[in-house]
């Protein structure tokens, strides 16, 4: 089970790191899906820390595991949030966000196993 988690947790905290770099740099497409889900521009610093919090707490997971479950916790309460977000404004184009909603359920289930 460790081994599943660290796979996950390692392919989720790369994906959470791009994503903050990419809030923080303004990137146009994040912007763009953010607007959509009527998120104002001023959160975008505050999203972006909690990606790389989330990021950075999932990988100290693999050696302190309450950090793990606390990083998973929260991640897939974040991305629960993001589909909550796309429903509330009838954007369906919430595949993404739900697949990583998944996959940080995935890690938290893994790690809480291991």
């Amino acid at each position: 089970m460790f081994i599943a988690y660290a796979v996950v947790a390692g392919l989720l905290a790369l994906v959470l790191a791009a994503s903050a770099t990419f809030t923080l740099q303004r990137n146009e497409a994040i912007v763009t899906n953010l607007r959509k889900v009527q998120v104002p521009d001023s959160w975008l610093p505050r999203l972006a820390a909690l990606k790389a919090a989330g990021a950075t707490g999932l990988v100290a997971g693999l050696w302190v595991t309450p950090l793990g479950v606390a990083a998973a916790i929260g991640v897939t309460l974040y991305f629960i949030g993001a589909v909550i977000s796309h429903l509330r404004v009838k954007d369906f184009e919430l595949a993404p966000a739900a697949v990583l909603t998944l996959l940080a359920a995935a890690a938290l289930v893994l790690r809480v196993a291991a």
